[in-house]
């Protein structure tokens, strides 16, 4: 295994639980004990995690920018039920945005038996996942990010800024009240800028354990959506602020 990829498996691991230690990953990951010790100070660097006797913990609030395919194992039932209600919200004649994300791959997976829907997209995986249905893919050019399989950079904001769509179905890595909507990339994030400009209707699909985190790159203020699809298991005084927000809040 790689040591990049490794690591990737590591964030995942350490996003969903939090914690780890050296010797469970050196058994989890097939290696040796020295190898996970320098992967954990590679990524304590990267500002990822803070280690401690043992093992690291995940920096507190911190986002890691995991690999798409990582993200499609976290929190995948959640993803699936929130994606069902985005879908439930498109019409045929639809004009609509997806960013990439796992939460918008599953809205992609879902509306493909859908007919007459325009999607304008500027990842690489939904349009390919779309491709060969009955509906109008429009794919933003760019500069590509392997982990997200997006397309960013001027290219792709030039694209955006020459369409109009009726809805915008984002996904974010964090969500915080004092900070905003945030994303660990710079590029990413003035990308979902612009699909926010450019879209009637905002609606953010994120899973609740994006609430309380942050990012480096703020893509907008919690209360510069219009709706959001979340998982029953969000906590009451976040739905309570969401509310007072005037945000219409759907618990799948």
């Amino acid at each position: 295994m790689l040591n990049e990829e490794r690591r990737q498996k590591l964030q995942t691991i350490l996003a969903e639980k939090k914690r780890v230690v050296v010797r469970e990953m050196a058994t989890v990951l097939d290696t040796s004990e020295v190898t996970i010790r320098k992967d954990l100070e590679a990524l304590e660097k990267r500002g990822v995690l803070a280690r401690v006797h043992g093992g690291a913990i995940l920096k507190e609030h911190s986002v890691p920018d995991i690999a798409l395919t990582e993200k499609e194992r976290i929190h995948t039932r959640e993803k699936q039920r929130i994606a069902e209600k985005a879908a439930q919200m498109i019409e045929p004649g639809d004009v609509i945005i997806l960013d990439s994300g796992s939460t918008t791959t599953q809205i992609a997976r879902q509306i493909k038996l859908k007919k007459g829907i325009k999607v304008i997209t500027n990842a690489v995986n939904i349009a390919t996942e779309l491709a060969g249905s009955d509906n109008e893919v429009i794919l933003s050019g760019g500069f590509l990010r392997e982990k997200s399989f997006s397309l960013v950079g001027p290219i792709a904001e030039d694209a955006l800024r020459r369409l109009t769509a009726d809805r915008l179905f984002l996904g974010v890595d964090g969500i915080h009240f004092e900070y905003g909507l945030t994303t660990p990339n710079l590029m990413e994030g003035r990308v979902n800028q612009l699909m926010m400009e450019i879209a009637h209707e905002i609606i953010m699909v994120a899973d609740s354990s994006k609430f309380g985190k942050k990012s480096m790159s703020v893509i907008a203020r919690v209360q510069d959506v219009d709706k959001l699809i979340t998982d029953t298991d969000i906590r009451e005084k976040d739905l309570l602020k969401l509310k007072e927000l005037g945000i219409q809040v759907f618990v799948v």
